[in-house]
């Protein structure tokens, strides 16, 4: 067995009593926390490694509840352009310029990225919408997997199918030909994806199931195919014992989505702005989660309630929306901008405190995925998926009030140590990965891709 102890650390432990401990030791043994409190209250078994924390702040491995397989490889892209220009050359590369070279490289970096940001657990969206996920075959669903094992990360990947009607036409992922695509073919690749990676705790990869945000006039204009199909992907879902997940909920989907049955305390549901008394109440009545995008676009075009929906009652956590066209997975940059985005709102300094939007990606996080008794907080029993902050830096002195240090003034470049599942994957921001090739490929495929779609014209500034 191996046995670790971080020593000498502020350690902001979100346990149920939010402790906050200074000079803390952390023991864990193989992959499991066996010991977390004061120096003078842990004893260290005889031979434990030691990680000295002295200037470190020590958090639960973050957790980014809702991003996107392919956006890191189309930051930027198009900003010159303006308008739907980035959101049509996603579609372009997604379904018609990307091969498997292509969706690769963009696991790698995107696990790159997390890693060096400390995310330990984030949830993938296997595409970039509902108009476009990569589900025709298992090959991208597996390569991502691959790259989060390299890593040694946890990845929820969102496999779903696509928006109706159908079928879909895509190119194949070795360019050679035109594939069209059925909802029913989508939805069995997504349960091969299920049997072959559904073990978030162990292998670091699990499975949850994703459809698109209807409204309530798409369901009348074809009532029968979107139940149907919402039947179905339910289904699948219950068989496999898998979360559910849905990308951009807003007035009044949620209480749609309820009377679709297709959300419960298993589902999260994204974005979820300018939402609806009823969808509030849905929201509520049902346990589904709610995942806040603050930095995201449609924060831009609508609002979150994310404060009344946690005074309500309603599970909230913190997803990046990351990495395109104009955000990454920077999960301290959006507590920050989350804690702004509300109090600008209503103009009130107090109306969400650094606890709040910590919370929101820890163990909130944990528990909009199912996983709160083994994730989310540094406690004996759970996981040791921890990460550790530089603290000894001028934007973070004086060394006093961890939790605002940490909610407002910390930032991705900061974090030293990431351990996950026992195993330290960066240790002075230095990692096992083999880095520069990592970031070569990104950009000889994403050079590549554009050349297919003919979209060079999206690089200029």
């Amino acid at each position: 067995m191996s046995v670790t102890a971080i020593t000498g650390t502020t350690a902001i432990t979100m346990d149920a009593a939010r402790r906050v401990i200074e000079n803390a030791t952390i023991v864990f043994a193989d992959d499991r926390i066996t010991a977390v409190g004061g120096a003078g209250d842990v004893t260290i078994p005889d031979g434990a490694e030691i990680i000295d924390g002295t200037g470190t702040l020590t958090l639960p491995g973050l957790i980014d509840s809702h991003a996107h397989a392919g956006h890191g490889l189309t930051r930027n892209l198009g900003a010159r352009a303006g308008g739907d220009a980035w959101f049509q050359a996603c579609e372009d590369l997604y379904t018609r310029g990307s091969t498997a070279g292509f969706w690769q490289a963009e696991a790698r970096l995107s696990a790159l990225e997390r890693l060096k940001a400390g995310i330990t657990t984030c949830t993938m969206l296997l595409g970039g919408g509902a108009d476009h996920y990569r589900t025709e075959t298992r090959e991208a669903g597996d390569l991502h997997c691959a790259a989060t094992r390299e890593a040694g990360l946890r990845t929820m990947l969102a496999a779903g199918v696509n928006r109706a009607p159908f079928p879909k036409t895509y190119r194949s992922l070795d360019q050679s030909r035109e594939v069209t695509l059925s909802f029913d073919e989508q939805l069995a690749v997504c349960a091969e994806l299920a049997g072959a990676h559904n073990d978030l705790l162990g292998a670091g990869t699990g499975v949850c199931l994703i459809m698109p945000v209807y409204q309530p006039d798409e369901v009348a204009e074809d009532p029968q195919t979107i139940r149907r199909m919402c039947r179905d992907v339910m289904d699948l879902r219950e068989k496999a014992g898998l979360l559910f997940t849905q990308d951009g909920h807003r007035n009044g989907s949620i209480e749609l989505a309820e009377t679709l049955e297709i959300i419960g305390p298993w589902s999260y549901l994204s974005h979820s702005v300018d939402l609806t008394e009823g969808d509030m109440a849905a929201a509520r009545r049902s346990g589904t989660s709610i995942v806040h995008n603050p930095s995201a676009i449609m924060s831009v075009y609508g609002r979150c309630p994310a404060p009344e929906l946690r005074d309500m009652g309603v599970n909230v956590a913190l997803g990046s929306d990351a990495a395109a066209p104009d955000r990454g997975y920077d999960m301290f940059r959006h507590m920050a901008q989350c804690l702004h985005y509300h109090r600008r709102h209503f103009r009130d300094p107090d109306v969400m405190m650094p606890i709040d939007v910590l919370e929101m990606c820890t163990i909130d996080a944990a528990r909009a995925i199912g996983l709160a008794e083994d994730l989310g907080s540094l406690e004996k029993g759970k996981k040791a998926d921890i990460i550790m902050l530089d603290r000894e830096q001028a934007h973070l002195y004086p060394p006093i009030m961890p939790l605002t240090a940490a909610a407002q003034f910390a930032n991705a470049g900061d974090v030293d140590t990431v351990i996950v599942n026992g195993k330290i994957r960066m240790r002075h921001r230095k990692t096992d990965l083999d880095e520069r090739a990592i970031l070569t490929s990104a950009a000889q495929e994403l050079t590549d891709a554009i050349a297919r779609c003919g979209l060079e014209h999206l690089l200029e500034e």
